[in-house]
């Protein structure tokens, strides 16, 4: 074989592996998530595969009127995806959503997340007046002699959080917002270092009003 045969084959191989690994990139990308998809799952469920209707515990649209369980309309859909997906690990193990989560396949959870993103999240408000001071201070300055930073510098002045990395947090339930405080304090919740070591650091009332506060940012 002479040389520049040698290099044509050689060039030929070449480009033969770079058209494989990039049609391989191709199959390997996710597909993108259907809101009508994750609609339908969150409406009605799967009741062959015991996935009961999201809307039972979260409301119509993602408006959560129940405290307990977080409004989940206008929600970041990586967020979402990511939490679905948490709560198959024992980061966030829970006895309701853990079995939901690993009913769902990656494509689902992707699905519903994207459904919700899309919901008009109906507003909330304070309910305390006397914390209501409390609560702007920690929301807008944190607690600097406890090390506690401002909550708005990741979750936005009004609340409205950060694509892929914070979560929306403007009109949430105050319960559902303290209860989570307390989780990551406690360790009952382990998704997100930043947050549990935030949270040790505040005392239950202050836990209590800057979910409060929270509720009422639009």
């Amino acid at each position: 074989m002479n040389r520049a045969f040698s290099s044509f084959v050689s060039s030929c191989a070449a480009v033969l592996m770079a058209l494989s690994l990039s049609a391989g990139a191709e199959e390997a990308k996710p597909a993108k998530a259907d809101a009508a998809k994750g609609e339908t799952i969150y409406t009605n469920g799967d009741a062959a595969r015991n996935i009961p209707a999201c809307l039972a515990c979260h409301g119509a649209n993602g408006n959560s009127t129940i405290a307990q369980n977080p409004k989940l309309a206008g929600q970041h859909p990586q967020y979402l995806a990511k939490q679905l997906a948490n709560f198959r690990t024992p980061e966030r193990n829970n006895p309701i959503m853990s079995p939901i989560a690993k009913a769902l396949s990656d494509a689902e959870m992707n699905d519903i997340a994207a459904y919700l993103a899309k919901q008009a999240p109906k507003p909330g408000a304070a309910k305390n007046r006397e914390s209501i001071d409390l609560g702007k201070k920690i929301w807008r300055g944190g607690i600097a002699e406890k090390n506690v930073p401002a909550c708005a510098s990741c979750h936005g002045p009004a609340g409205d959080g950060i694509p892929v990395q914070y979560p929306r947090l403007s009109g949430q339930h105050p319960e559902y917002t303290s209860a989570q405080l307390v989780a990551f304090r406690t360790g009952g919740r382990r998704n997100s270092e930043q947050m549990s070591a935030i949270a040790m650091r505040l005392s239950d009332a202050e836990s209590a009003a800057v979910a409060d506060y929270i509720a009422g940012l639009k």
